[in-house]
This record gives structure tokens, C-alpha cells and sequence, in this order.
């Protein structure tokens, strides 16, 4: 019986590709695969959910199951607006408002992360080859990574006023301290006989950088993002509740402050769903830059 099933390709590895038509990608059957995995997991958890409603062992008042607050999704998108300016008056929502208030969050959580991973690796690089800078700024770098981005708000309001530029700072510190304080220890932690190697064959020291010491430490690095990800979405709702008036995270506190639990589930559902893609998406970047780096294996998996 197995081998059967082996000869008409039904199990291992090549039985689970042939889930997919042939002329599939590679990379197609892979995205299909971890797609269906996701709305499988999705499935289950809000089964579970619902399965409590029904037993009546929650509120629907304040735990409203999904199919209550996706039930009047009419209603739901009037409270969103396709203007990025404070105070603006809704002219009756819809599925394009609904994207414009995502693309504006997602734009703020992407430039600062953008900026943090860049500036970070420059610094952290920077203070690990200079050593009267890394005995300069060390110690302050040090003092100010602890303290949480919420922290770091008042200051951004006061810095940059009301707008998308604090939002974009808060994402910016969230990622910006841990990348520089990784890329020295990634940098300390590349092999020696590597760069032995690079000056036999007589590079210089940019080129030994460039070409050896980046390659090795990006892995860990693109980790280093990929964990400080979730929490860039966690600042910038407040960011936008707070210092920006706009964006998904203003919609949850109206949301909050009206009591309007359908409208809080919906939108954080919908911040779900852009955390998800966002991480999808950078995963794929990953795998796509570091092509040195084998399948399954460290910053590649």
C-alpha cells in the first residue's frame, strides 16, 4: 500500500507539492501553502470564539464574535475618512477610505523602519571601527535603548509638532537602538578567518566590509527587524491616537472612547492583517537579498 501511494506521488515531499498544478512556482506552492496554513489557524481561532459565544460564556457587548462585527460592514467603514488632516469630517466612508487610513498607517510604519534599520547599521558599524566615537557614544546609547518608545512621545510632539513625523520617530526608536547595539556585536561576532582571508586576497578595508563582514551579519539582522516589527505596529497606534490624529490608531480610540466594541474588533482585525502581510512581505525581501543563505537556515527561515 505505500509504495502505491509513493508511485502515484501521494506522499513525502514530492506528494506535497502535487497539492498544486505542476505549472506552479516553486515559490507559488510555498505562498499557497503558508496562506492556507494562516487561514486554517484563523479558522480555528475564530471558531473557538464563536463556539464561546454560543455557548454564552462572553459578552457580545464587549467580546463581540467575529461574524457580529463583520456582519454590518457598511456601517462600519462610514467612520472612516480619505483625508490625512486632523478634524476632518467624514463624507460617508467606504471600502476606499478603508484603504487610504491603512495606506497611511502602513507608509508610517514602513519609513520608520526603513530609517532605523538604516541608520542604526550605519552607526553601529561606525562606533565598532572608531573607537574614540564608540567610548563617546556607548555609554549614552546605552542609557537611552532601555527607555520604551511611549516614552520617547511628548518628546516627538514637542520636536515635531502634530503630524506624521512623530509617529515616524516612535517607529524609528523602536528599531533604531537595538539595530545599532546588534550590528556591534554581529560585526564582533564574524569570523576571523574571514577577514584573514579578504586581506590575503587584498582587499581593503571598505571593500572587506562591503563584501564580507555585511553579508555575514545581515541574517541576524534582518532577525533583529523582523522581532522589533510588531512592536514598530504597537507604537505607531498610539503615535496616531495621540500625536498624529489620524490612522488606524485614531479610529481605535474613537472607537474606544464611543464604546463601539464592533468597530474596535474590526479595525484591530484589520491591524492583524497589515502586521501579517508586512511580516510576509519582509520575509520575502529577506529570502530574496540573502540568497547566500541556505533554505531553512538561520535568517533565511
Amino acid at each position: 500500500m505505500t509504495m502505491r501511494l509513493e508511485a502515484d506521488g501521494l506522499t513525502g515531499s514530492a506528494g506535497r507539492n502535487r497539492l498544486f498544478p505542476a505549472r506552479f512556482s516553486p515559490w507559488l506552492r510555498r505562498s499557497l501553502a503558508k496562506l492556507g496554513w494562516a487561514a486554517l489557524s484563523l479558522g480555528l481561532f475564530a471558531g473557538i470564539w464563536e463556539g464561546f459565544w454560543a455557548a454564552g460564556l462572553i459578552n457580545p457587548l464587549l467580546l463581540p464574535p467575529p461574524h457580529l462585527f463583520l456582519q454590518d460592514i457598511p456601517g462600519t467603514l462610514q467612520y472612516f475618512d480619505r483625508s490625512n488632516r486632523i478634524g476632518s469630517v467624514s463624507t460617508g466612508g467606504g471600502i476606499l477610505p478603508l484603504l487610504i487610513t491603512m495606506a497611511w498607517t502602513t507608509t508610517r510604519v514602513l519609513v520608520g523602519l526603513l530609517l532605523g534599520f538604516v541608520a542604526g547599521v550605519a552607526l553601529g558599524a561606525v562606533i565598532h571601527y572608531l573607537a574614540t566615537l564608540r567610548k563617546l557614544l556607548l555609554p549614552t546609547i546605552l542609557l537611552l535603548a532601555p527607555i520604551s518608545p511611549v516614552a520617547w512621545l511628548p518628546v516627538a510632539i514637542f520636536v515635531f509638532g502634530i503630524g506624521d513625523k512623530p509617529a515616524i520617530f516612535l517607529v524609528f526608536i523602536t528599531l533604531f537602538f537595538a539595530i545599532v547595539l546588534s550590528t556591534g556585536a554581529q560585526i564582533e561576532s564574524v569570523p576571523k578567518n574571514y577577514i584573514h582571508v579578504a586581506r590575503i586576497m587584498g582587499a581593503t578595508r571598505r571593500q572587506t566590509f562591503w563584501k564580507v563582514v555585511l553579508p555575514a551579519i545581515l541574517p541576524s539582522l534582518f532577525m533583529t527587524l523582523r522581532l522589533n516589527l510588531f512592536g514598530a505596529w504597537m507604537v505607531v497606534l498610539i503615535a496616531e491616537t495621540v500625536g498624529v490624529g489620524t490612522g488606524l490608531g485614531q479610529i481605535t480610540s474613537m472607537a474606544r472612547s464611543t464604546f463601539n466594541a464592533k468597530l474596535v474588533f474590526f479595525t484591530m482585525g484589520i491591524i492583524g492583517l497589515l502586521g501579517f502581510l508586512s511580516d510576509f512581505a519582509l520575509r520575502e525581501i529577506q529570502r530574496r537579498m540573502l540568497w547566500w543563505v541556505a533554505p531553512g537556515q538561520g535568517g533565511s527561515r
